[in-house]
């Protein structure tokens, strides 16, 4: 658990003290209220943080063991995260966002990431940038740059926060056809509002 906690007594958790197993082409919502460490879980599962006692395994490795390089490499081919702030570089337009991160994985033809910004109802901002786009736009967005890559894990953290109903749907359509295609798990973060998908396990922070 994160170190900040290990003292607390009072700590009702799934996660946090507990031990769970996360499998690839599982489909997770892992729910929290504010100041659970929902965003903290998600930094320590792709390598951000480690300020945690315990331990944390991926195929029965400790991730405390791997070097700097292990991680770059891990977060390339195996972990893929949507962080709740974005992280987008405003200077770009929406398409360069997806487009930088396309060009260091080579995953994706043009074809289909044109096809994710028609589904997604934003074709018509592709040449626009981030910094002149509303915040559920921009969620769009980096669902979009996180997809642009190959994962055996894919964690949303509370990715539709600034959506309405109709393009929730149509993200978690998009989110769960990549995942399928790869065997991959999606893991999602929510303090409430959530995309309705048919979770395997819905788990308490």
């Amino acid at each position: 658990m994160p170190a900040v906690f290990a003292n607390r007594g009072d700590i009702d958790s799934e996660i946090w003290g507990k031990e769970i197993e996360l499998r690839r082409g599982g489909l997770y919502l892992v729910e929290a209220a504010s100041g659970q460490g929902k965003s903290t879980f998600c930094s320590y599962v792709a390598g951000y943080r480690n300020d945690f006692t315990g331990s944390l395994l991926f195929d029965s490795q400790d991730t405390r063991d791997l070097k700097v390089a292990d991680w770059v490499r891990t977060r390339r081919t195996s972990i893929s995260l949507l962080f709740q702030e974005l992280r987008l570089f405003p200077e770009l337009t929406a398409l360069e966002n997806v487009e930088i991160k396309n060009k260091l994985t080579g995953f994706k033809q043009g074809q289909a990431i044109r096809q994710w910004f028609e589904r997604l109802g934003i074709a018509d901002k592709a040449n626009t940038k981030v910094a002149q786009m509303s915040f559920g736009q921009q969620q769009r967005v980096a669902l979009m740059r996180a997809l642009a890559q190959p994962f055996d894990f894919l964690l949303a953290d509370e990715p539709i926060s600034h959506l309405d109903d109709d393009n929730s749907s149509i993200m978690g359509e998009i989110m769960l056809e990549e995942a399928k295609s790869q065997g991959a798990a999606v893991i999602v973060t929510s303090i409430g509002k959530h995309i309705e998908l048919d979770y395997e396990r819905r788990i308490k922070l």
